[in-house]
């Protein structure tokens, strides 16, 4: 690849599946004849290949384009407050092998950047694919996020220096990083309902409650580019000192965090319910989740609660936002259809009608991988700065 035009055609044919020289050149902005000849030297390189043709309401059937899915690999970090996931993902957007899981306590001073660098590393050193076919890593990570300067203003400041530039330089290949929730959000934008809606308010149910938003059809950063501390909306008044420093934020009356604290304190209390806790006497979020979709009381009702103050979040959102869809992402939304009856119960106490009819919530198609592939969409969204 010698020209940024056959980057912008592989950014397209990633983002888009198989699609036609016509589609292709809609995306691109390139004229018919100018996408056409790059389609076609891709192929002679072997990165793109054709599929078929296109089902046609008349006249001649069109070609289908798509990539080459081993051409090149896309390493996918995605690190959340206390596990960090690692994936290894081809130009089809598929995960080659099995996501890696780890226990990361970013609030943990064992959780340094070099030891995080050492889990990629080691990841890379067990791949069974040719590891010069990685292009680049994809990173996201929770807290403010400079992405044009590659730094974590909240976590794994330990060395001084760039988060972004310090993996590269010590695993040897460009990296690109970016918030966990404008990653969920830019996954959302490129693979699921941002395809045909363009207004989109992306929540990430995680630790604490992140925000990604999509305005225009793009990722909205704000002025300081961190836009979506959503988390941090003061709505009570609690007197709980939340992880900010502030009081009474979302995040102290609605978090998975939590949620499991909250579990712990109504089983200590000798509450009948069918979650199991540890032997230290902990409960994780994924106990509760499962025991709710089995129907236990508690759980459900954990959930509802904290579901009922996200919806209350929201409803100042619709304000101000007047979003078309609300997309439920993010490690909760495992909880799935358990969240929605509590947030609509408050969206329909707090919120004006006429905004109200106007948006909807849903939950998002993407799974629990979601960060993930908004890591490794973050290559391809940037792949013009790489060089190959």
């Amino acid at each position: 690849m010698d020209n940024s035009n056959h980057l912008s055609v592989i950014k397209a044919l990633y983002f888009n599946g198989s699609i036609g020289c016509s589609e292709v050149s809609k995306i691109t902005g390139f004229s018919i004849p100018n996408a056409q000849k790059n389609l076609t030297e891709l192929i002679e390189e072997g990165i793109v290949i054709e599929k078929g043709l296109a089902s046609s309401k008349g006249g001649r059937k069109p070609i289908l384009y798509a990539l080459v899915p081993g051409k090149f690999y896309i390493l996918s970090v995605a690190v959340d407050q206390f596990i960090t996931k690692i994936g290894l993902v081809n130009l089809d957007n598929e995960f080659i092998g099995e996501v890696e899981h780890f226990k990361f306590n970013l609030y943990d001073k064992a959780a340094t950047t070099d030891s995080l660098i050492r889990k990629i590393n080691g990841f890379i050193t067990k791949l069974t694919i040719d590891t010069t076919k990685i292009c680049a890593i994809g990173v996201s990570v929770p807290g403010f996020v400079d992405v044009e300067k590659g730094i974590n203003k909240n976590f794994l400041k330990d060395t001084g220096k760039s988060l972004r530039d310090y993996i590269a330089e010590n695993t040897g290949y460009p990296t690109f990083m970016d918030n966990d929730s404008s990653a969920i959000a830019l996954a959302e934008l490129k693979f699921g309902i941002g395809r045909t809606k363009k207004e989109i308010m992306v929540l990430n149910i995680g630790w604490g409650i992140g925000l990604g938003m999509i305005v225009k059809g793009e990722i909205f950063r704000g002025f300081s580019g961190f836009a979506g501390e959503f988390s941090h909306i003061p709505l009570f008044k609690n007197e709980k000192i939340c992880n900010c420093g502030k009081r009474g934020c979302l995040e102290t009356e609605a978090s998975l965090i939590l949620i499991e604290q909250q579990a712990d304190e109504a089983i200590k209390n000798g509450q009948s319910t069918t979650i199991i806790p540890d032997r230290k006497g902990h409960t994780s979020i994924n106990s509760v989740i499962t025991e709710a979709k089995n129907g236990d009381e508690l759980a459900i009702k954990l959930i509802s609660n904290a579901g009922y103050q996200i919806g209350r979040a929201l409803a100042v959102l619709i304000h101000i936002m007047n979003p078309q869809t609300i997309v439920l992402s993010g490690k909760g939304s495992e909880a799935g259809k358990l969240w929605l009856a509590p947030i609509q119960q408050a969206l329909n106490e707090l919120c004006i009608p006429v905004l109200l009819n106007d948006s909807e919530v849903v939950l998002s198609t993407l799974g629990s991988n979601a960060q993930l592939i908004g890591s490794a969409a973050l290559v391809i969204e940037n792949i013009e700065s790489i060089t190959f």
